[in-house]
């Protein structure tokens, strides 16, 4: 089974790390933070390292609340959705790849939560997690 990078708990992930990381994935995880973190948008990245799952991780929220994860790994880095059953309809509503709601469909859930693991390996990606965001945003 593969693994997060950025396992080193002394070693805060910097862009330069990052950038080690992800290589060719790098230009669309700038991107993609130049678009998180925008004002428009209103979200707040946060890495911290999990002792459990041995690696940083980013929590990315909007006010209080939860809108994704983020994991570095080798040549990609992942967004984790999570959804209700309330929630999770409206996913197939969004303008996203018919691929991505297939996926999701089959996803089972964790605990009571359904799970939306988004894996961006370039800049032709970023769509589908940014509308997930905005749906996630306006969600109570």
């Amino acid at each position: 089974m593969e693994k997060p990078a950025l396992q080193q708990q002394d070693v805060f992930p910097t862009e330069e790390v990052i950038k080690g990381v992800l290589k060719g994935a790098f230009p669309a995880y700038l991107q993609f933070m130049d678009a998180i973190n925008s004002p428009d948008l209103g979200l707040q990245p946060e890495w911290n390292y999990f002792k459990d799952g041995k690696a940083w991780l980013c929590k990315v929220t909007h006010k209080k609340k939860t809108v994704f994860w983020l994991s570095v790994w080798e040549g990609f880095f992942k967004c984790g959705f999570y959804f209700t059953e309330k929630t999770a309809p409206g996913v197939y509503e969004l303008d996203v790849s018919e691929s991505l709601k297939d996926i999701f469909h089959q996803e089972k859930p964790v605990g009571r939560l359904r799970p939306m693991i988004i894996n961006v390996y370039n800049k032709d990606q970023i769509r589908d997690p940014l509308k997930i965001i905005e749906y996630k945003k306006g969600l109570k």
